[in-house]
């Protein structure tokens, strides 16, 4: 079996009460002097989640029973909905034109990546998005709002025009996205707490980078 990407999103009614959210890989080095040096290791942010924490009910048990089979555990991707960061405006409001910069035209790039920025004045971190939802991705050049002409890759996170946008004209969008990521584990660890209740301690998730 060939392992692949399920484009399907965990249950939604317990992704809501998980918890989980980025992490970085810093080396930090103390010199004998009490000074340190710091290296980072990684270009991107990777996030970790437990899906346990939004089991609730038999229900929710067995529906994750039935996703977690279905994915072999550790082997199949699929997509998760972050509750606190799924969208490219500020506080998850509905997506608008201006949301993210993606990029300025040359006259010949068609293709601009999807993506995301955090913080401002110091060290911007642009996160890739690689997982747009279906239908959400609205773009502008310059500030007028583009239509037509244009496709989105749900796997990738490109957008790609058909003719390429002015060079310098500022491409922006707004979209909904997901994480792509697999469980962490190959075996789920179940407690029936009562006749309609169980307990599921741990489902970690993590990231998947390609």
């Amino acid at each position: 079996m060939t392992m692949a990407f399920h484009g399907v999103r965990f249950p939604l009614d317990v992704a809501l009460g998980a918890r989980g959210g980025p992490g970085w890989a810093t080396d930090v080095v103390t010199l004998q002097s009490g000074s340190e040096e710091r290296n980072q290791r990684w270009a991107h942010s990777r996030r970790r989640y437990n899906a346990g924490y939004g089991v609730k009910s038999r229900a929710d048990m067995q529906a994750v029973l039935s996703f977690f089979e279905e994915r072999r555990g550790r082997f199949h991707g699929f997509l998760w909905r972050d509750g606190l960061d799924f969208s490219s405006r500020d506080g998850n409001g509905a997506p608008g034109p201006d949301d993210q910069a993606l990029g300025i035209g040359d006259g010949v790039r068609t293709d601009f990546a999807l993506r995301k920025r955090y913080g401002a004045a110091h060290d911007p971190y642009w996160r890739p998005i690689t997982k747009p939802v279906a239908g959400s991705v609205v773009l502008a050049v310059d500030g007028v709002v583009v239509e037509t002409g244009f496709s989105v890759d749900g796997v990738t996170g490109v957008v790609t025009f058909e003719a390429a946008p002015a060079a310098g004209a500022v491409v922006t969008a707004g979209f909904l996205f997901d994480v792509p990521v697999r469980f962490d584990i190959d075996r789920l660890d179940i407690e029936l707490s009562s006749f309609d209740a169980a307990d599921v301690p741990v489902i970690p998730l993590v990231e998947i980078r390609a």
